[in-house]
């Protein structure tokens, strides 16, 4: 099992390999620091929805390393890949110092976890769109380049954020980014927009919706379903706002949206052919 690596990989492998085509489960999921609907942390239980799946390349979101008492201080994104013998990478986009001297920063951001070797792994801070913020969370994209056997693939993973300017910044930077690719690519993330927002119609011409492109616009991702009839707390996906998107070579064969209350989001898959 392999860690965060800081190392790029030699180029030159994009002119050495082999032309194959590689059969994919994608997943993108906005984990919440592994707390459900319940109100309950359970990182387990994250696991179990993901290992369920049979996702090949999970890209995750709200993940905590050493952040704070209410993931126990834990490594979330070692625990996961320990748990289900998959290989990780992880992008912290907010850095704390830690409580104490001799103990790890407080971190909090993306993360990867791949049932493939990761070769390369970078993660890029956005930058903000002025010093007046709607949103003063900082976000970040996190790239990681993957050895599919006798290929290479470019996973991309994000957050964007909740103010409108800084949307438009980080869409912009993220296509720049993305578009610097030498490889097939894939990116998964929560995007705070819905499909028909306009900030996204760029990004949108650029790359491959995996659900319009089947048929499934109104495959809702937030909130997750929820009940509790001891409270009357209801709650019933009411927007689209997680994606997974392609870039125009990738065969996109199936996609799905996850039944969970493991955390506020609902998983959603894609089954590829890269």
């Amino acid at each position: 099992m392999t860690g965060y690596m800081t190392q790029p990989v030699n180029r030159i492998f994009s002119s050495t390999c082999t032309e194959q085509v590689h059969s994919l489960r994608v997943m993108s999921f906005n984990i919440a620091h592994g707390m459900g609907m319940d109100g309950r942390v359970d990182l387990r239980r994250t696991a179990e929805v993901i290992e369920n799946s049979g996702a090949d390349i999970i890209g995750l979101q709200e993940v905590d390393n050493h952040f704070s008492e209410r993931s126990g201080f834990t490594n979330q994104v070692a625990d996961l890949a320990r748990w289900l013998g998959m290989n990780y990478s992880y992008g912290a986009n907010v850095i704390e110092p830690p409580l104490l001297p001799g103990l790890p920063a407080r971190q909090y951001g993306n993360a990867l976890l791949s049932r493939f070797p990761i070769k390369y792994t970078k993660n890029h801070l956005y930058t903000k769109a002025s010093s007046f913020s709607e949103d003063p969370e900082l976000r970040g994209l996190l790239e990681s380049t993957i050895d599919l056997g006798g290929t290479f693939l470019s996973f991309f993973n994000t957050h964007l954020s909740l103010g409108e300017k800084e949307q438009r910044e980080n869409l912009k930077q993220l296509l720049a980014i993305t578009n610097d690719s030498v490889f097939p690519a894939v990116i998964t993330g929560d995007f705070n927009l819905s499909p028909e927002h306009p900030q996204l119609s760029e990004f949108r011409k650029a790359y491959t919706d995996s659900f319009s492109r089947t048929g499934m616009e109104t495959a809702y991702t937030f909130p997750a379903y929820y009940e509790d009839v001891r409270s009357a707390v209801t709650a019933i996906p009411a927007s689209r706002i997680d994606y997974i998107f392609t870039d125009q070579s990738t065969i996109i064969e199936k996609t799905e949206v996850l039944e969970t209350s493991a955390a506020d989001h609902l998983p959603i898959i894609a089954d590829l052919l890269v």
